[in-house]
C-alpha cells in the first residue's frame, strides 16, 4: 500500500479522491495485489510442465472431447465435492495438457495443487519411507485441494508402490480431489497395481466419484510434426 500510495503521489494521482475514496482505493488495489501473488505462487508450486489454459484447448480435432465437459469441469465443482477426474486415451491426444489446464484453472481460484508425473512421484514417496520423511510428505499432500498423476499405469507397481498409493488414495478419499491422465484403459489398471485386495480397495476410492473422460484419435504430435 505505501508503493501504491508513492506511486499516485509522484504521478499526483491522488487529489481528486475524498480521504475514505483514496483509502479504499488503497486496501482494493492491496487486496488484488496479494490475490496475483498467491495465485503465482500456487501455480509455481504446481510444478506444471506447460503453460496450459482451457481457453486454448482444442476442440476441432477429432478426439472424442465434449467442450461442455469441459467447461462442466472448469468450474471446479468437483473439488468443492471431493470427486475425482479420470482421462484416459491413447498418448499423445492432449490428456496431460487437459489435465494441467484444470490444474491451472484451479491455481486462479485460489485452490491448491500438485501435477507429477506418477512414476517418479511414487518413486519420491518410497524413498521417503526410507529416510524418516514419509509421514511428512502425507501431511503436506492432505493439504493439496487437486493432486494430479500424469501417465498413470505405464508399469506395474511393485509392493511398496502399491502399499504408497494406497495410503495417498485413502488420505484423500471424500477430503480432496486426485485427477489421473492414464495411457492404459481403466479396464486393466487392476492389473498395473496388482494384489488383488489392495488393488481392489484403490480402485473402489478412485473410481466411484470419478468424472470420467475416454479420449482417442492419432496423436496431436504426429500431426504437428515438422515436415522435413
Amino acid at each position: 500500500m505505501a508503493n501504491i500510495h508513492h506511486q499516485r503521489i509522484t504521478d499526483d494521482h491522488h487529489k481528486d479522491y475524498s480521504v475514505d475514496e483514496y483509502t479504499n482505493l488503497l486496501v482494493d488495489q492491496e487486496w488484488e495485489d496479494r490475490q496475483n501473488r498467491k495465485m503465482e505462487r500456487l501455480i509455481q508450486s504446481a510444478k506444471f510442465k506447460v503453460s496450459a489454459s482451457i481457453s486454448q484447448i482444442d476442440y476441432k480435432t477429432n478426439r472424442g472431447l465434449d467442450r461442455d465437459v469441459i467447461n462442466k469441469l472448469a468450474l471446479l465443482g468437483f473439488i468443492k465435492h471431493k470427486q475425482n477426474v479420470i482421462l484416459t486415451g491413447p498418448a499423445g491426444v492432449g490428456k496431460s495438457y487437459i489435465a494441467q489446464a484444470l490444474g491451472y484453472q484451479a491455481c486462479l481460484h485460489g485452490l491448491k495443487t500438485l501435477y507429477q508425473n506418477t512414476a517418479r512421484f511414487l518413486a519420491i514417496l518410497k524413498f521417503a519411507k526410507i529416510d524418516g520423511t514419509y509421514l511428512k510428505h502425507l501431511s503436506r499432500l492432505n493439504k493439496i485441494n487437486l493432486l494430479i498423476l500424469d501417465d498413470f499405469g505405464l508399469q506395474k507397481l511393485d509392493n511398496v508402490e502399491r502399499e504408497v498409493l494406497m495410503d495417498l488414495i485413502e488420505d484423500r478419499h471424500d477430503r480432496s480431489s486426485t485427477m489421473i491422465a492414464s495411457q492404459i484403459p481403466i479396464s486393466k489398471w487392476y492389473d498395473v497395481i496388482g494384489e488383488g485386495t489392495i488393488a481392489d480397495a484403490i480402485l473402489d476410492r478412485i473410481i466411484h466419484s470419478a468424472h470420467r473422460m475416454s479420449l482417442k484419435g492419432e496423436s496431436l504430435r504426429k500431426k504437428n510434426k515438422p515436415k522435413l
